[in-house]
C-alpha cells in the first residue's frame, strides 16, 4: 500500500534521533518544578528514569511512560511496531510488565493518505499483541510532520524495581542490542541504504525487551536503562551520575548493525550524533577517532544496559542465551570508582 510514499521524507529528524538536544533539554527540565509532597511517588520528574513509578499498595507499583517520534523508516506498518517496542522498552528498563497502552498519533492529514494511519496502527497493535497488551484508546491531533508513539503502563513488585541507579563498582556491563539503527536510518534517508542492512535494523528495533521484566528478579543486576536517543555515551553517563560511579568501556565489544561501519566509512551518520558528542565531549577521554560515531548514535528501540555484580554475571549470561541473545554474552564494560579512567 502507497509503496512510492516515503514516510522519513516528510519530517525533519527520525526516530529517537528527533529527541530535543540533551543540553537544551537540561536546561527545560531546570524550568519545571519537581512534584513534592506526593509520598505514593517512587520516581518522577527529578531523576532521568525511564518512567514514572507510583506505589500502588506494599506489593505492587505502577510504571507508566510515553514515547513517541517521526518515522524512522519508510514503510509505515513498520513505523508502528518499532514506535511501540521502543515505548514498551521503558516499562521492561525499569524491571515491570506492562498491562495496556494509549496511542499518541500526529498525522499531516492534508499530505499523506489516512490509510496510512491504518497501517501505522496495525503495526502497533501487532507488536502489543506479541506483549501481551492491548492499545486501549488514545488521542489524534493534524500536525505538518507524522508523529506516533504510545503511553505504556506497567507493574513491578517493589524488590525488582530498576532504575538507571545504583551501578556498583566492579560490575559488569551488558548490553542487549547491536548500535547502529541512526546510521542505518540516515542511509535510508539519503536513498543509499542497503535492504538486507536495513530489514536487519528493523529486526533489531522491532526485538521487545521484555527479557528486562526477567533480568530484575536476578540478584546482582544492580541498574538497567535502555539506549535511546542519547545514544550509548548519554545514557551510560546518566547511569553513572545517577549513581556516583565511573565507567570503562570495551569497544571491540560492541556489537554495530550490518552495515554501519561501511556507512561510517561514507561519513553517513545523524547529524544529531554530533550533538550528542558535543553534549557529552567532556564528560569522556580516551575517543580518538570514528568510534564517537557509533558511541553517539541516537538508537531507536535500543538494547538494554545492565550493570552487573561480577559474581552474578554466569546467570545473567545463561539467561541471555537462553532467550535468543547469545551474541550479546561478552561484557561490553565495567563500572568503576569516581573519577577512574583506567
Amino acid at each position: 500500500m502507497n509503496s512510492e510514499i516515503k514516510l522519513t521524507q516528510f519530517s525533519k529528524g527520525s526516530g529517537c534521533g528527533c529527541k530535543i538536544a540533551p543540553a537544551v533539554l537540561e536546561s527545560i527540565l531546570k524550568q519545571v518544578k519537581v512534584q513534592s509532597g506526593f509520598t505514593n511517588l517512587i520516581a518522577g520528574n527529578e531523576n532521568n528514569e525511564d518512567a514514572a513509578v507510583w506505589k500502588l499498595n506494599d506489593e505492587q507499583y505502577l510504571l507508566s511512560t510515553t514515547d513517541f517520534f517521526t518515522p524512522i523508516v519508510d514503510d509505515a506498518y513498520s513505523f508502528g511496531k518499532i514506535a511501540a517496542t521502543n515505548a514498551l522498552s521503558d516499562i521492561y528498563a525499569m524491571g515491570g510488565k506492562p498491562i495496556f497502552a494509549l496511542a499518541i498519533l500526529g498525522f499531516p492529514v492534508d499530505k499523506l493518505p489516512i490509510e496510512l494511519v491504518g497501517e501505522i496502527m496495525r503495526g502497533a497493535s501487532d507488536l502489543c499483541a506479541e506483549a501481551g497488551i492491548p492499545i486501549a484508546g488514545g488521542h489524534s491531533i493534524d500536525i505538518p510532520e507524522p508523529v506516533f508513539g504510545l503511553v505504556v503502563n506497567g507493574l513491578v513488585k517493589p524488590a525488582s524495581l530498576k532504575k538507571n541507579k545504583g551501578a556498583k563498582v566492579g560490575d559488569k556491563l551488558f548490553l542487549t542490542k547491536a548500535i547502529g539503527s541512526g546510521v542505518i536510518a540516515s542511509a535510508q534517508k539519503r536513498g543509499v541504504v542497503d535492504q538486507k542492512h536495513l530489514d536487519a535494523a528493523i529486526a533489531s528495533m522491532c526485538k521487545l525487551n521484555s527479557i528486562g521484566e526477567k533480568l530484575a528478579q536476578l540478584e546482582g543486576v544492580h541498574a538497567m536503562t535502555d539506549v535511546t536517543g542519547f545514544g550509548l555515551v548519554g545514557h551510560l553517563i546518566e547511569m553513572c551520575e545517577a549513581s556516583n560511579v565511573s565507567a570503562i568501556l570495551n569497544y571491540k565489544n560492541l556489537k554495530l548493525l550490518p552495515g554501519v561501519e561501511d556507512y561510517m566509512a561514507k561519513f553517513i551518520f545523524p547529524d544529531n550524533t554530533y550533538r550528542n558528542w558535543n553534549a557529552y565531549e567532556k564528560k569522556v577521554s580516551g575517543v580518538n577517532g570514528p568510534e564517537f560515531i557509533p558511541l553517539c548514535d541516537p538508537q531507536t528501540s535500543g538494547g538494554l544496559l545492565i550493570s552487573v555484580s561480577p559474581s552474578n554475571v554466569s546467570v545473567v549470561t545463561q539467561l541471555l542465551e537462553e532467550n535468543g541473545l547469545a551474541e550479546f554474552l561478552k561484557p561490553i564494560g565495567e563500572v568503576k570508582a569516581r573519577g577512574v579512567c583506567c
